[in-house]
């Protein structure tokens, strides 16, 4: 990849434009490989459910993916209310000094782990009035994901689908039209399953993809997490050379004009 194709999100620059979460690997050893693969900078981690500092007895995370090398990308999985998601944040805002670059989700259903758009969107208001930049999961309407950067989100990451479904995107026509009306980095969040998942919403134009079941629940997770980085540079570069228009029919590859026989 050109090493001058970055996206910056809440004023700081990326090279890599896939990011990755942390949860459901074996052991913290694979989990470091499995990101070391990937080639990720920003990684993001479940404060309510890993430890970054809050159990000193209890490994810390933050031992194999050091804040120094990586943007540590604090998330509010499992909260299911804004007061317990803006307090998540809040919490690490304290353990990482000060760092306010957040992931807000607020999920409205256990079954099916969907956004509750209201209350997204108040905790989003909340915490940009708090000084954070909120980087938040929503659904993939347009309508909302709009709102939500009025509101003053540094970035908007709809779903593809369901969180860690591995089904691919299922509304490829909401996804582009939420990057096309967008002046923040749009990044699909939730439901990739594979490489080529990953290559199409960068043929999208996403400026990046957030995952982690995809590459944790993987046979090998260190080999997918290669091929996630793959499709993603893949996709992007796709994007970048426009591609060919669809036809319905036939189109000889070589002119017929100026045969020699």
């Amino acid at each position: 990849m050109n090493s001058n194709d970055t996206f910056t999100v809440a004023g700081r620059t990326f090279s890599s434009r896939l990011l990755v979460g942390t949860g459901k690997y074996k052991d913290m050893d694979e989990t470091q490989k499995a990101i070391e693969a990937s080639g990720a900078e920003i990684v993001t981690i479940a404060v309510r459910r890993t430890n970054m500092g809050q159990n000193s007895d209890e490994p810390n995370i933050l031992q194999v993916l050091p804040p120094d090398r990586y943007t540590i990308l604090p998330n509010t999985a499992g909260c299911y209310d804004q007061k317990t998601a803006v307090r998540t944040c809040r919490l690490a805002r304290e353990l990482l000094d000060g760092h306010n670059l957040v992931k807000l989700e607020v999920l409205g259903d256990e079954k099916t782990l969907f956004p509750d758009v209201l209350a997204t969107m108040r905790a989003a208001e909340e915490l940009v009035k708090d000084g954070f930049d909120v980087m938040v999961y929503t659904n993939d309407d347009p309508i909302v994901a709009r709102q939500l950067e009025e509101i003053g989100c540094a970035a908007v990451m709809p779903l593809a689908a369901p969180i860690g479904s591995g089904l691919g995107i299922r509304n490829p026509l909401n996804i582009r039209t939420i990057v096309e009306n967008a002046k923040v980095p749009i990044l699909v969040d939730a439901g990739v399953g594979t490489a080529s998942d990953a290559a199409m919403a960068m043929e999208l134009g996403c400026d990046g993809v957030l995952m982690n079941t995809a590459i944790a629940a993987a046979k090998d997770p260190v080999l997918m997490a290669s091929a996630m980085k793959k499709g993603i540079e893949a996709g992007r570069q796709a994007y970048l050379a426009g591609r060919m228009p669809a036809k319905r029919f036939a189109s000889a590859s070589s002119p017929v004009d100026g045969l020699f026989f």
